[in-house]
């Protein structure tokens, strides 16, 4: 079953001398459940396409559909309410409430659903249960991640939204973070896009989408997939 289906979606900013096309007839599809990598170097357009599926940016034509839902169509208050009931957001730097500690930062996320998962359990999962009357300056970068990961996914998100979740991260912290989004995945089948620079990171995705100025030029399902915890850096 497709989750996300992208049909020719275009994107630019600025006019006259200061064009740029920053997304030019994007068409993809993704299945229900699966974790797809967004590749691409820095200025290729891929961030700007997680925010365009997040309706976080408006593009200037084309469609996006999210369960046969066209997310282009939405007024901003139906876009609110999408990224309210189906959207969790991971980002690299981790947008953390510094006087909250890391329940309370987990708990405002968890009102905005009407089954939030158990606190506890997914304290337990991503391993913080001892950290939880913690603040962010108390954490490592790891953990400090580990938190925006529960954040996002406290509210049962069908559809998470990565970008360069690991791209502040050492080697082996990152890797312990791609095993928890692929536990994740297994346990709640959570749809999950990853836009990253990193080629390491797409060999444990179910499909590979790679970006270069604003348009796909090589996509695939990895047939000989890589358990995360098998990765090499």
């Amino acid at each position: 079953m497709m989750y996300i289906t992208i049909n020719n979606i275009k994107k630019s900013y600025g006019e006259g001398s200061s064009f740029v096309q920053v997304l030019d007839g994007i068409t993809t599809q993704v299945q229900k459940g699966q974790i797809c990598a967004i590749l691409g170097p820095s200025g290729s357009g891929k961030s700007t396409l997680l925010n365009a599926v997040g309706g976080l940016d408006t593009v200037d034509s084309g469609s996006i559909q999210i369960e046969n839902r066209d997310i282009t169509t939405l007024s901003q208050d139906a876009l609110s309410d999408y990224r309210r009931d189906t959207l969790g957001f991971v980002f690299q730097f981790y947008n953390l409430i510094p006087n909250l500690t890391v329940q309370e930062n987990i708990e405002v996320c968890s009102y905005l659903s009407e089954s939030p998962l158990d606190i506890n359990e997914l304290l337990e999962i991503l391993g913080l249960t001892e950290h939880r009357s913690k603040f962010p300056s108390q954490l490592s970068g790891g953990q400090q991640q580990r938190c925006s990961l529960a954040r996002a996914l406290i509210k049962r998100p069908k559809l998470l939204l990565c970008d360069e979740p690991t791209g502040a991260l050492d080697s082996k912290t990152a890797k312990e973070i791609l095993q928890l989004l692929e536990d994740i995945n297994q346990r709640f089948k959570t749809t999950m896009l990853i836009v990253t620079h990193n080629d390491i990171i797409s060999s444990m995705t179910h499909k590979v989408i790679k970006i270069r100025d604003g348009q796909i030029y090589e996509e695939y399902v990895n047939t000989n997939r890589i358990p995360a915890e098998k990765l090499e850096w």
